[in-house]
């Protein structure tokens, strides 16, 4: 098995709770798809370089996950058809870095 990190952006006008939906509902996913999440962050509402579908900002949520080709095929076909969900990369990596948390507002 791989690692990967998934970002996922998500719409600016979404409530907590949908946001809450949008974690666990791909936590759930990956987990399923014979994959096995290492760490969830949230690095919250963030501006966009430029408009992606007339948003301006966007909810990042990053997952960093084992997995398989199985797995990534789960999280494309469940990404391509939430409408909440702007855009999302998935990057694979040999080695994951679970320790250092980038983008955490607390340590600022």
């Amino acid at each position: 098995m791989a690692f990967y990190e998934n970002t996922i952006v998500a719409k600016q006008d979404l409530a907590e709770k949908d946001l809450k939906n949008i974690k666990d509902k791909y936590n759930e996913v990956i987990n399923s798809s014979s994959g096995k999440v290492l760490k969830i962050e949230e690095w919250g509402l963030l501006n966009l370089s430029h408009k992606i579908k007339n948003y301006k900002k966007g909810f990042y949520i990053h997952f960093k996950f084992q997995g398989d080709n199985k797995t990534l095929d789960e999280i494309k076909k469940k990404i391509k058809v939430d409408t909440k969900i702007i855009r999302h990369l998935t990057v694979k990596y040999k080695k994951l870095d679970v320790e250092n948390e980038y983008f955490n507002k607390s340590e600022k």
